[in-house]
């Protein structure tokens, strides 16, 4: 997956500092989510580019074409709410839509496209549902996935807004914390204030 690709990583208590060059945006998103499942992972510092293989240079109107046929065929995407623009390899979405899963579906869908070198989500969320979050229902949610420790959490909701405040041993952790905050229902606004604390000895790292 990451042929054609120059890595260079630099650790130092718990901060990773990654010096890519790769020759896709998928590869660059590929990276960066391996790195945050590092168990004694707590902060990354981004140095990645993307250089296009020039046998691979698409113009930015085929690269538009691409991104209104992959937004057209997810099923998960409101299309129809969903503008965008493409300059220079760089396609930027925007628009309003209901729910958090379609702006990640949109994102994601769009990211494995040939040719492009950056893309930024400027989607926002507007709920069709006003009503306040169920902070009970949230902290169950959190309790029923295996992979987190919810006693470790704190969720304060206000109105329709979800801080979540604690420590967790991984960034997958942390994520994964707030994915789930995401989805549930009436939420327009998720802080994700979690603190990544892991135990030296246990993870191997010095």
């Amino acid at each position: 997956m990451l042929r054609n690709s120059q890595i260079d990583v630099v650790a130092k208590d718990g901060i990773v500092t990654l010096l890519v060059v790769v020759d896709s945006y998928h590869k660059k998103t590929l990276v960066e989510e391996t790195v945050k499942n590092v168990f004694w992972v707590k902060a990354i510092v981004e140095k990645l580019e993307v250089k296009l293989d020039m046998n691979l240079n698409v113009q930015d109107d085929a690269i538009a074409e691409e991104v209104l046929m992959a937004l057209r065929i997810n099923l998960e995407i409101p299309n129809d709410k969903i503008k965008f623009k493409v300059e220079k390899g760089w396609v930027i979405l925007d628009g309003e839509i209901n729910w958090n899963f379609e702006r990640e579906s949109a994102k994601k869908a769009v990211s494995c496209l040939a040719g492009m070198k950056v893309v930024i989500s400027n989607l926002g969320l507007k709920p069709e549902s006003h009503d306040v979050v169920e902070k009970v229902q949230l902290e169950g949610a959190l309790e029923r996935n295996w992979s987190i420790n919810a006693d470790d959490i704190k969720v304060v909701v206000v109105g329709t807004k979800v801080t979540l405040r604690g420590t967790v041993n991984t960034w997958h952790q942390k994520y994964e914390a707030e994915r789930i905050a995401w989805n549930a229902p009436s939420v327009w606004i998720v802080v994700n204030a979690l603190a990544v604390e892991y135990d030296h000895e246990f993870a191997g790292y010095k």
